[in-house]
């Protein structure tokens, strides 16, 4: 994990950050999402059909799913010294380029891409891509914006 402090946070605009542990998704995590945002789409909760009718031969994560692990990971990746509080501020663009097939391993990749001044805080503009164990191409790659203030 990097430690970056709040008055040092523009110098590193431009650079990878780090990457986050690896971690399972596995059936219990995609139910659980799907019962909390009542996305029951088959390809995520049906094992037995998704074996049959799907490329990956089992259920796949949803994609907001894999989006919503981007605090978590990032935590892993940067911890701020001398920040108050952070809040969302939204993204600029969210690609899902890839299945997440369940039982498989992701982890996220930051890229701070800039640091400009707001409302008297920081506003960050992160990159995070999301990796998916012995595949090339990533699940996910988000651009997320948020502040947070010293």
């Amino acid at each position: 994990m990097k430690t970056i402090h709040f008055k040092d946070i523009a110098s590193h605009a431009g650079q990878e950050i780090g990457m986050s542990d690896w971690v399972t998704i596995d059936q219990d995590r995609v139910n659980k999402f799907a019962d909390a945002t009542g996305d029951h789409q088959w390809i995520h909760i049906d094992v037995e059909r998704a074996k049959r009718e799907l490329p990956t031969k089992g259920t796949i994560a949803h994609g907001y799913l894999t989006l919503s692990l981007v605090p978590w990971l990032g935590a892993q990746i940067m911890k701020m010294e001398g920040v108050s509080m952070g809040i969302n501020y939204g993204s600029n663009k969210i690609r899902f380029l890839n299945m997440v097939p369940v039982g498989s391993r992701v982890r996220a990749r930051q890229k701070l891409l800039s640091a400009e001044p707001k409302s008297g805080g920081m506003q960050l503009i992160n990159e995070f891509t999301i990796e998916i164990e012995g595949q090339d191409k990533p699940a996910c790659i988000a651009e997320t914006i948020s502040l947070v203030y010293g």
